[in-house]
């Protein structure tokens, strides 16, 4: 443990370098290829094959000098759709382009990872891979592409991190089971009949329809599903008419679902289209729903997840390994968690003392770079502690 440290402590102020790079110049989903040129740079100066996958993702490994177990490790890339604010001098020099996720902190502290790993192969026991996924940003999401283009093959064990500012630095968060929900969207086409505003009873008006809508979404949580199970049913849009003194033919509604049972998020959709169904037909729109399953539940493997907080121990202290409620949030790692054992955790960057208090998708979003030395230093650990078993 001592000679990762000591690794990791080397590799620091290169890596926060990198992810600074990163944040200047972000990337969106698809899009990341002068990100995968320097990662492929950065990993061909230690010696390492690296080869693109997934179009702008990148895919490398090492070997250990002993059997073992093959472990993948894995950081995503992309930026979002964000104007920048967080005025450093790392700010995005793309405009409408920002790493307010945490994402080019996730790239750098791999590439440190796989410095640390290779620096140390001859010491090792198993294989590690390392996964530099494009696209976790937008639906069906990376994750899927990789797998079929054969991340996973002969993979024992996967795990990842996320930069999280809810947490501390200096701790991380740590869960056994559940960590991030199943995430869909849905959306809703109300169509009424539209007509003068000082004419109202010539017309089923879709702005009040929609609004009836609203309120009756909004009580399914609170009065069909079980208080003790997580659910989220939120709307995100509602666009209706154009001008003051017309009554709209149309109205649009958006939302997501969020949840971790199959049987709730069934019991969710099943409330929805027959709210949707019975509110229409009460004032008498037609309509049209349609819904998209997204991103299936981040649950980790409980074995894995061991790995990582005893790894945390040893570099925190026990008290700063935080075992943490399950967030709303979605994650495609849990496409890699259908396939093979694996765990996901969070890295806390939060520090009001240095003024990173943003939270994640925030334009002022930064974070506490120190995370990313524990976050090297955690990620190594438990990959080789897995890589052992």
């Amino acid at each position: 443990m001592t000679m990762i440290s000591s690794l990791a402590q080397k590799y620091h102020q290169s890596i926060i370098d990198l992810r600074r790079h990163f944040h200047t110049y972000p990337e969106l989903s698809t899009k990341e290829f002068k990100t995968q040129e320097r990662i492929m740079k950065e990993l061909a100066a230690i010696g390492l094959v690296c080869r693109p996958i997934a179009k702008t993702g990148v895919i490398a490994e090492i070997k250990g000098s002993k059997p073992g177990k093959t472990v993948a490790i894995r950081a995503d890339m992309d930026a979002l759709e964000l104007f920048d604010e967080c005025g450093k001098t790392y700010q995005s020099q793309n405009p409408g382009i920002c790493h307010a996720c945490g994402h080019d902190g996730h790239t750098a502290m791999l590439i440190g990872t796989a410095k640390i790993l290779t620096a140390i192969s001859g010491q090792l026991a198993g294989n590690f891979r390392f996964l530099f996924q494009p696209s976790e940003e937008i639906l069906p999401g990376g994750a899927q592409i990789m797998i079929e283009e054969g991340a996973l093959a002969g993979v024992d064990a996967i795990i990842g991190a996320h930069l999280w500012e809810p947490l501390k630095v200096g701790t991380i968060g740590v869960s056994y089971d559940r960590l991030m929900a199943a995430s869909d969207r849905f959306s809703v086409t109300v169509k009424g009949r539209g007509g003068h505003g000082s004419m109202p009873h010539q017309t089923v008006d879709s702005l009040l329809v929609g609004a009836q809508l609203a309120v009756a979404l909004n009580t399914i949580v609170s009065r069909n599903i079980d208080p003790l199970k997580p659910a989220v049913v939120s709307l995100g849009t509602f666009k209706a008419g154009e001008t003051f003194n017309i009554i709209p033919d149309t109205a649009f509604l958006t939302g997501t679902v969020r949840s971790f049972e199959p049987s709730i998020r069934s019991t969710v959709f099943e409330r929805i289209e027959q709210i949707i169904k019975g509110v229409c037909e009460t004032y008498g729109a037609a309509y049209q729903f349609e819904k998209a399953l997204g991103l299936p539940a981040v649950v980790n493997n409980p074995e894995c997840s061991k790995a990582i907080a005893a790894a945390g121990e040893k570099v925190l202290g026990r008290s700063n390994v935080l075992t943490i409620n399950p967030v709303m949030g979605g994650e495609d790692f849990s496409y890699y968690q259908e396939k093979i054992p694996g765990a996901f955790f969070f890295i806390g960057v939060g520090n009001p003392e240095k003024g990173i208090i943003y939270p994640q998708h925030h334009p002022k979003y930064d974070i506490d770079e120190d995370a990313l030395l524990y976050g090297m230093e955690i990620l190594v650990a438990a990959a080789v502690k897995l890589a052992q078993e």
